[in-house]
């Protein structure tokens, strides 16, 4: 009921609203450190171009509230409010079917919302924590800052499972940019060469990569490069030395004492097999991805 009524809210807010009214917001230069920006496609903008919004004017579109218990970025109950991922894809950018939202943050790790993540999961982007601005925000729970902005959800419930992964909230923190991109260009640099059954072990991996793997680590220009590993280097490693890579996804500290990567001592072999199968089809990708 709570995420039934956010969206008719969400709907309502959006009455009224034009392309002129989201374009008055998108500034050419930055004022601030705190001002969020954003790319990709965005309506009534040149394609490519760079714009900025200030967080006073972010506080003045649709704002959103809830209170949360399962993010854990927070410490207990916290009240968040700020606007959903869904409001700023229809404001800022030309709404196409497979619109994308990407949100990127200060460490390189990179969050992808297609639209069934948004329609299932309702995401906001947040302005207040407790009703503090970003400002006054408390640290992350690696010590570095949480803003300038971050997202979650009113209530995050699975939507899917694949062998052993479960759905994950997408919940990044130190979040700078937002882009409104396509889901096919996006996820296409990572679709593996072939027809694929769903069923089959490489598809399996598939879903799981774009939602996992790909926040961290990247195939060219789209994906995260926290790691510093691309794509074809997971995939070469998948194809040479299976047992190393499986190990690494399971228990990344048994492999390397400075390992960093979280682990994922619930994936079981069959799960570890199909990514091992999905990757392997990246390996001696040419360029350097």
């Amino acid at each position: 009921m709570v995420r039934a009524l956010l969206l008719a809210l969400a709907s309502l807010a959006l009455v009224g609203l034009t392309e002129a009214d989201s374009t008055s917001i998108l500034h050419t230069e930055r004022s601030s450190a705190g001002d969020l920006e954003v790319g990709g496609e965005l309506g009534g903008v040149p394609p490519g171009a760079t714009r900025y919004i200030r967080y006073e004017d972010l506080l003045r579109l649709p704002q959103e509230s809830a209170e949360v218990s399962d993010d854990t970025n927070f410490k207990g109950k916290t009240e968040i409010a700020g606007v959903a991922l869904a409001t700023l894809a229809r404001l800022l950018g030309r709404a196409p079917d497979d619109a994308l939202i990407v949100a990127i943050c200060y460490d390189r790790y990179r969050t992808n919302y297609p639209r069934d993540y948004l329609k299932e999961h309702h995401p906001m982007l947040v302005l207040r924590i407790n009703g503090q601005i970003h400002d006054n925000w408390p640290p992350s729970e690696y010590g570095g800052t949480m803003g300038p902005y971050l997202i979650s959800h009113p209530n995050f419930k699975p939507a899917f499972k694949v062998l052993s992964h479960e759905d994950e909230p997408q919940i990044p923190f130190g979040v700078t940019r937002i882009e409104v991109r396509r889901e096919s260009v996006v996820f296409g640099a990572i679709r593996p060469l072939g027809d694929w059954p769903a069923n089959s072990a490489v598809e399996q991996g598939f879903v799981i990569a774009r939602q996992d793997c790909f926040r961290c680590h990247n195939m060219g220009a789209e994906g995260g490069t926290m790691a510093g590993r691309s794509w074809v280097k997971l995939g070469t490693l998948a194809r040479d030395d299976s047992r190393r890579f499986k190990q690494t996804i399971h228990d990344p500290k048994s492999v390397s004492a400075k390992a960093t990567m979280p682990a994922h001592g619930d994936y079981d072999d069959a799960t570890l097999d199909a990514l091992t199968q999905y990757f392997k089809t990246f390996a001696g990708k040419a360029g350097s991805r």
